[in-house]
């Protein structure tokens, strides 16, 4: 295992009149599979971060597009680690995080820039609370950042079916940042583009699910993370640019690891009596988004789902002889959890703001 040090910054350490306290270490680890463009435009803003204890770590996924060769010539201080295949998201971070030592990881996507200061506000967030296992930044959309980006907004929820969301993304529904997300607030999951991990958690909890593969998997540890006690954060202090959908583009096979992956966390971490009738009713609705999606010509989209469908049964029936470590509790007990049908209120009421999801 490595410890990496930051090449031009050390340790700052603060003394006080009762104790000398150093600055938590933190891995910042971008995880790569032929994103050369986007690390040639947005590795400098990582640089430029004005942490005073960070390393910056490219963990590659086999790329083809010559980015490990790339960051070896022009950034010398960054290291980099081979993978010999593409495990994806899901596997490749446990994959690298095997590897690099510090008390907390950055899982930061290769298309995001970042501001100078945006690690400091999390990382004295979860210093000041230990129970904080995860947190994310506000996330706006690179080149509209008026916007919140799709993958977590100012914070990912989920709707009493599994249907994820956050504040200031309701679906496709993008809101404008006019600062009405400000607050720290208690999240159900932080987005795998930027999601700052306490290191001890990520290896007890051991990391994310190499089966999701790509899509939910963050979603899925922070369930888990739930269930084992700790809370999940969101820090609007800090904020990030996300391009979003430059890692996996939009098609059959994300809409097919998103409708997948959706229901293997739901079977994994719901409680028996909600599993009973959640799960029918998911794959119900499912069929209808399938269907609905076939009558308008998008065969690939209906495709897509049913092979999902497909997939989950074969995995449950494989894992039947698994059992859960965790103590799984109603979803409703636990924190950025919607007590109500985020589909009712988005397709049938009309509603697409955050705020107006918990109106009567």
């Amino acid at each position: 295992m490595y410890n990496y040090g930051h090449a031009t910054n050390k340790p700052v350490i603060f003394a006080t009149k009762f104790c000398i306290l150093t600055a938590p270490s933190v891995a910042i680890v971008i995880l790569n599979y032929n994103g050369k463009n986007y690390l040639q435009r947005f590795l400098p803003s990582v640089l430029a971060s004005t942490y005073t204890n960070y390393s910056v770590v490219v963990a590659d996924n086999a790329s083809t597009d010559g980015s490990v060769a790339y960051v070896t010539e022009y950034f010398p201080q960054i290291v980099v680690l081979q993978n010999t295949q593409n495990d994806g998201f899901a596997g490749g971070y446990n994959w690298a995080l095997k590897q690099v030592e510090a008390e907390y990881y950055v899982l930061l996507n290769s298309d995001v820039a970042v501001t100078a200061g945006w690690i400091e506000p999390i990382i004295a967030l979860m210093q000041s609370n230990k129970s904080i296992a995860a947190c994310q930044p506000k996330l706006l959309k690179h080149g509209d950042e008026s916007y919140f980006e799709y993958a977590g907004a100012a914070g990912g929820w989920i709707d009493i079916l599994g249907y994820p969301f956050s504040r200031g993304r309701i679906f496709d529904f993008l809101e404008k940042d006019s600062l009405q997300y400000q607050t720290n607030e208690k999240i159900f999951w932080a987005s795998g583009a930027a999601m700052f991990v306490r290191s001890k958690v990520y290896h007890e909890l051991n990391g994310f699910d190499a089966t999701f593969f790509a899509h939910m998997e963050e979603i899925d540890l922070c369930w888990r993370m739930q269930l084992a006690g700790y809370e999940i954060m969101a820090c609007p202090q800090s904020v990030v640019y996300h391009v979003g959908a430059g890692t996996l583009p939009r098609g059959g096979r994300k809409v097919f690891l998103n409708f997948r992956n959706n229901l293997l966390m739901l079977g994994k971490n719901l409680c028996m009596v909600e599993k009973m009738w959640k799960i029918p009713v998911r794959f119900a609705l499912d069929a209808i988004s399938a269907w609905k999606g076939l009558l308008q010509g998008d065969r690939d989209f209906f495709v897509a789902i049913m092979q999902a469908h497909a997939a989950v049964l074969y995995i449950w029936l494989k894992r039947s002889n698994t059992k859960h470590k965790l103590c799984r509790k109603p979803m409703i007990q636990l924190d950025g959890v919607a007590g109500k049908s985020l589909v009712w209120a988005h397709f049938i009421n009309g509603k697409k703001k955050f705020s107006e999801i918990f109106e009567n």
